[in-house]
């Protein structure tokens, strides 16, 4: 009887160890379970983070590379706008010019004058014996007779300037004409007076027609017009 009640006591003590034993590797487990859902809840939360930062980032440069597109093109029709009104006016001030030049050199004493200072500038850039003046066939009267004035303001100049003695000879080139002034309709470049001086057998030219004068007044105003919205 007592060896059956030994037994028994082992049963339970056997039992209960091997309960207590269930129990501790169970805790166990669910400890190491927690530990690793926190570690693996880390992980979504830290990735699921970084996810969100970089699509943030991602949207911020698309919104400031939009930005920047926008205000690009808002400078760049900002500045095709000032060019265009530059442009309309300067081409504006060519017309009002041209109407006016063609007004006062209807005199023919104005026309002579402003001939003459034309081919003296022409002839102290040049500082050549020998030069030719070429005009409009139908300025070939006028030019000629401003000739001889031009040539002796030549020597005046140079006399005065240098204290040095010196003539120019100048003549008309009869095959060589400037292009007529431009009408309306008509086709190639046109020219409203003034004149070009030839030396050195054609290789040395000035072009001192009043378009060429205009163009480069109008190409300073231009330039001053541009410095000013700097």
């Amino acid at each position: 009887m007592a060896a059956s009640m030994e037994t028994q006591n082992q049963i339970v003590q056997m039992t209960q160890f091997i309960l207590n034993e269930a129990k501790d590797k169970a805790e166990e487990i669910d400890t190491k379970s927690l530990q690793e859902f926190s570690v693996e809840k880390l992980k979504i939360v830290n990735a699921t983070k970084e996810k969100i930062h970089q699509d943030y980032a991602r949207k911020g440069k698309m919104i400031d590379t939009q930005a920047a597109i926008a205000r690009s093109t808002a400078i760049n029709r900002s500045r095709l706008e000032k060019i265009k009104s530059r442009q309309d006016m300067l081409g504006k001030l060519s017309d009002d010019s041209k109407l006016q030049l063609v007004q006062q050199l209807k005199s023919e004493a104005t026309l002579k004058s402003f001939i003459t200072k034309l081919i003296v500038q022409g002839t102290l850039m040049l500082l050549e014996d020998d030069v030719q003046i070429r005009c409009r066939a139908c300025d070939d009267a006028v030019v000629t007779a401003c000739l001889d004035a031009a040539s002796k303001e030549y020597s005046k100049v140079i006399k005065a300037e240098t204290g040095a003695t010196k003539a120019v000879k100048l003549s008309l080139d009869k095959d060589v004409k400037l292009p007529p002034a431009a009408t309306s309709g008509a086709h190639g470049a046109g020219c409203m007076g003034g004149v070009a001086l030839v030396c050195q057998n054609g290789t040395i030219t000035i072009d001192n027609t009043i378009d060429s004068r205009l163009g480069l007044v109008l190409e300073q105003v231009g330039s001053l017009e541009h410095l000013g919205h700097l």
